[in-house]
């Protein structure tokens, strides 16, 4: 339950800004490419405060990590509203970024202490989580949050308190840790060197770049379409397909978890999505919207197992976390910015979902010559 409350915490206050844009826009007079930035500015931090994070968790341990993290996620992202002035909702989004990029690394952390002999089915529950916390911010911020607030000021207040009141209940009803042996403080900067941390980063890349790019640009594409009808349903099934993907991996984690051809079949998957999509019907912009998801949550969740699953030691999960999450947002944060740049060089609105199908790439090519599955054997043995 706690793995799972995490979960929510660090995408529902994140994925409750793509349905407010349009009112943002309003607001703050925001072109594209600051649209772009917005989104990506967490992501970005999900970047460059990776390694940070990583160190936090080395010196203060993944579950002191996680509580005082996610408290002020939801601390900084009630005040992004504040105002509104576009100093404040940029400054909180900072600050509840790098929060985030310090959790992230540590649950896999949580999971290698709390459930080393299950971690697929610990994995998918806080995936479960993010995925349960991204559609319940897409499909309930404009249609019920919004008009029992009053504004989008006071919508991303009410999603504020939920991550503050899961801080709480992670203190009161998980057990501490432990000291953290001071000679392992100093592993805490992931290894940029090996092989591993980058096919894994460029996997998570391919992820975050599809669903981002998409939770990102979807919104003011259909409104530039005509079609602003369709936000809120293709955003529900653009977040709510992503939540099968963490049941089917819980369900048959012999089938998938360690393996790399699931990951690889995202690609194809990815690229039949954005052909539906661009299809000039209601029902293909809700299927290729629906296809997005669950290909980049399905490649996600499987993504997540390797750090618990791989690593040497306890001490090393966090690391190839930080790392994995270093390169794959940092990916991700230069494709947003490219996305919106292009739509607004060329004013031609498809070119923002460009980058989707190199995201696309990255899951079909990274996989190559991951060892998953032997090392996975000769650990068993």
């Amino acid at each position: 339950m706690l793995l799972w409350l995490a979960g929510v915490d660090l995408r529902i206050t994140l994925l409750a800004v793509p349905p407010l844009l349009p009112l943002i826009h309003r607001d703050l007079a925001l072109d594209e490419t600051a649209v772009g930035a917005l989104l990506g500015l967490p992501i970005l931090l999900l970047a460059g405060a990776a390694t940070v994070g990583s160190m936090l968790i080395s010196r203060f341990d993944a579950r002191r990590a996680v509580i005082f993290g996610i408290i002020l996620i939801g601390a900084s992202s009630a005040m992004r509203g504040v105002g509104p002035s576009i100093a404040m909702l940029f400054g909180m989004t900072f600050v509840m970024g790098a929060c985030v990029s310090v959790v992230q690394p540590a649950l896999p952390a949580l999971v290698y202490h709390w459930v080393p002999d299950n971690v697929g089915l610990a994995t998918a529950v806080y995936s479960n989580g993010l995925l349960m916390g991204e559609l319940v911010a897409a499909g309930f911020t404009t249609q019920a949050i919004v008009p029992m607030a009053g504004s989008w000021q006071l919508a991303l207040a009410f999603w504020g308190l939920l991550p503050i009141v899961s801080g709480v209940l992670l203190w009161q009803l998980s057990a501490p840790l432990g000291v953290v042996d001071v000679e392992k403080r100093a592993r805490w900067l992931p290894d940029f060197g090996n092989a591993l941390t980058w096919r894994l980063g460029l996997i998570q890349g391919g992820t975050s770049i599809i669903y981002y790019g998409a939770n990102t640009f979807l919104p003011d594409y259909l409104h530039a379409a005509g079609v602003s009808r369709l936000i809120a349903p293709c955003l529900v099934w653009l977040n709510g397909s992503q939540f099968p993907a963490s049941i089917i991996v819980a369900l048959f984690p012999g089938w998938f978890v360690g393996r790399t051809w699931p990951i690889q079949m995202s690609a194809p998957l990815t690229a039949a999505a954005l052909g539906i999509f661009f299809l000039p019907h209601d029902w293909a912009r809700m299927a290729g919207a629906a296809m997005l998801g669950f290909a980049s949550a399905f490649a996600f969740v499987l993504n997540l197992v390797f750090p618990p699953l791989l690593a040497e030691q306890p001490g090393d999960v966090h690391r190839i976390s930080a790392g994995m999450f270093t390169i794959g947002y940092g990916l991700a944060f230069l494709m947003a910015l490219l996305g919106g740049a292009a739509w607004d060089r060329s004013g031609v609105a498809a070119f923002a979902l460009a980058p989707v199908a190199i995201g696309s790439l990255c899951l079909l090519l990274a996989p190559w010559g991951l060892r998953a599955q032997e090392r996975i054997r000769s650990q068993s043995a």
